[in-house]
């Protein structure tokens, strides 16, 4: 993954660290990295949520400066989006640990 050197500067996560069981943010970090390298296969795989994140933030920055009617909508349907994707990839990734 080409990984190697940038993961020491990562933050480390906390729930990982007390509990030993990822959280359902776990490797979003790497996948941004892995973004910005230009491996977008290896970023969704690591972590499936990381389009539909830059989407709203995209959106939401948008939105800032160009006000329209179902502006609201569009960013809580975004945002149910995202929980939908994180919450369904977390369970997926964690399942052998249920």
């Amino acid at each position: 993954m080409a990984l190697e050197g940038i993961e020491d500067y990562m933050l480390q996560c906390t729930s990982k660290q007390l509990f030993g069981l990822a959280c359902p943010g776990c490797g979003t970090q790497r996948a941004t990295v892995l973004l910005f390298r230009g491996d977008f296969a290896a970023a969704f795989h690591m972590y499936p949520a990381i389009y539909t994140l830059i989407l709203l933030v995209l959106f939401v920055i948008f939105n800032l400066f160009v006000k329209f009617k179902y502006d609201f909508k569009i960013k809580i349907g975004l945002l149910l989006l995202n929980v939908a994707i994180i919450l369904i990839s977390y369970f997926i990734k964690m399942g052998p640990y249920f």
